[in-house]
């Protein structure tokens, strides 16, 4: 299959990993800065591959290259959206790095379009990947939980100012949101995604501690009611210090406790059943060693999309699920901006709205 990468910053190195992995066809990528294009090719030893072209702008290039199979979305948050529903309007398969959008209305109609063109939407939330999510979701699913009582998502990162300063978008409304939006998406999502996904209420606090020269948030905590009457936790900050601490997942039932660490969700540090086998003690301790925070699942995702592609089924990670994490956090951020619980669903709110919010 053919590919074509849009964005060239900090994250594309996964998807360059993922494309060798796959074995697909890189053709070309794009970026406003040529030089991020040349180091990232250079990372990968692929700067003097003449067959992948260089362009500066995205529909200009998939003008170009109508044969491509799939599409990479990797740039600031701030315009997946418009990026995303320009490929899907052109019949063009898309990889969406989170947030998928920054906007409930957005959303859904990257889910309407992509339903309506036929195209296949998947979004990276790629540590639902990781071998010790997976473990948890396969006992999930197996029952092993029996009745689920609460669980909980605490991502203990650090960002300083080095890290903002290295792009003009992050840390602002319009292009990035918060560390709830940033940092902390993928742990909602699991939360989210292992706790049945219906929610019925949000009550939600954020807070401006340490970053003043950002717009947004550096801790969000909230509280979260499930609709199969499970209650789960979120904690995501960027100020532990001196460095990141851990990204860790716990769910809680009457038969099972789990716990998911690391500093992506990427170990198994608790694992107990009721109805423990053989099988539990290969798992028990699990580490799933990762080169970076963004683990090791993109290789994984693309290869579901390429499958999903050539079967003509539902990606495993779609634009619903795109969706349903961004609805969590925009219901944090209303929530912590009135002081009042929010009921879901969310209808037209986007991170805009919360401009000015922390002075």
């Amino acid at each position: 299959m053919k590919y074509a990468l849009i964005g060239c910053g900090r994250i594309a190195t996964n998807h360059i990993k993922a494309v060798i992995g796959n074995n697909l066809e890189f053709v070309a990528a794009c970026d406003l800065l040529p030089e991020a294009i040349e180091r990232l090719l250079a990372e990968h030893g692929l700067e003097k591959e003449s067959s992948i072209a260089r362009y500066t702008d995205y529909k200009e290039m998939l003008e170009k290259h109508s044969d491509v199979d799939i599409v990479a979305i990797a740039t600031d948050s701030g315009v997946h959206a418009e990026i995303a529903l320009w490929c899907i309007d052109h019949g063009f398969n898309i990889i969406v790095e989170k947030p998928m959008t920054m906007s409930m209305a957005d959303a859904e109609e990257v889910i309407r379009r992509s339903r309506e063109k036929g195209v296949k939407v998947s979004v990276c939330h790629q540590n639902r990947f990781n071998v010790a999510v997976q473990e948890m979701r396969a006992a999930l699913e197996n029952g092993r939980f029996g009745k689920l009582s609460h669980g909980s998502i605490n991502v203990r990162w650090n960002r300083g100012r080095q890290y903002y300063d290295q792009a003009a978008w992050r840390g602002k409304w319009a292009s990035d949101g918060g560390c709830l939006f940033n940092q902390c998406i993928h742990g909602i999502d699991l939360l989210r995604w292992m706790m049945g996904d219906e929610v019925e209420e949000v009550y939600g606090v954020t807070k401006q501690q340490f970053h003043d020269y950002l717009e947004c948030e550096d801790i969000g905590m909230a509280v979260v009611k499930f609709a199969n009457g499970a209650v789960g936790t979120i904690e995501g900050t960027v100020n532990v210090y001196p460095r990141n601490l851990e990204e860790t997942l716990y769910l809680f039932g009457e038969k099972g406790s789990v716990k998911i660490g690391g500093t992506s969700t990427n170990n198994i540090d608790v694992w107990d059943f009721a109805d423990e086998g053989e099988a539990d003690d290969k798992i028990k301790g699990l580490q799933e060693e990762t080169s970076n925070v963004y683990g090791n699942g993109h290789t994984s995702l693309y290869a579901d999309v390429i499958d999903a592609i050539e079967n003509d089924r539902e990606p495993y990670i779609n634009a619903v699920a795109g969706r349903n994490a961004v609805e969590m956090i925009l219901a944090i951020y209303q929530s912590a901006a009135t002081g009042k619980p929010v009921k879901l669903p969310l209808k037209e709110v986007k991170s805009t709205d919360f401009t000015g919010l922390f002075g």
